[in-house]
């Protein structure tokens, strides 16, 4: 690939993660849709226990709705995932599937403990396995596609030989 490409898929990306957690920031603590108390409504609210809250939305998932269930369970890993997928295309230096998890995670200990300072949603560590394991799923997409890449863009190079 030549290095103009290269150089505009960085740049791409690098617009596309700017994006991407001005959206995520958003969602997790400014939309009104996603579970955040007004006013005097809001409490310090925290779950310790892994699996706790996923367990919950499971066993009460026929009470709940499916849309509660999906928007949680679902939506927490799949707000991850381009975390994953960009961040590698960006930087080299990221493409490493323990870097990213690690990240995942790191990312994801910050937005909670702001959260719950700010009293706008709950310190859930169900949701940093949740977010942790979309960050790693979007590094896995990221490396699957890679490869098929570089296995495509050798199998050229040595034709032209």
């Amino acid at each position: 690939m030549k290095k103009e490409t290269k150089r505009r898929i960085k740049r791409i990306g690098t617009i596309l993660f700017v994006l991407y957690i001005l959206v995520l920031i958003y969602f997790l603590f400014f939309s009104e849709g996603f579970g955040r108390g007004q006013g005097a409504e809001r409490v310090y609210r925290y779950n310790l226990t892994p699996l706790k809250e996923i367990r919950r939305f499971w066993v009460y998932r026929e009470q709940l709705g499916f849309v509660a269930v999906f928007t949680n369970l679902v939506g927490n890993v799949v707000g991850f995932v381009p975390f994953g997928l960009i961040l590698p295309v960006i930087n080299r230096n990221t493409r490493n599937l323990f870097f990213i998890g690690f990240a995942g995670f790191a990312l994801s200990l910050c937005v909670e403990c702001i959260q719950l300072v700010g009293k706008v949603g709950s310190f859930d560590v169900d949701d940093m396995i949740l977010n942790t394991a979309g960050a790693v799923l979007g590094y896995l997409i990221f490396a699957v596609f890679h490869g098929i890449y570089k296995i495509k863009f050798e199998h050229k190079r040595r034709k032209r030989r």
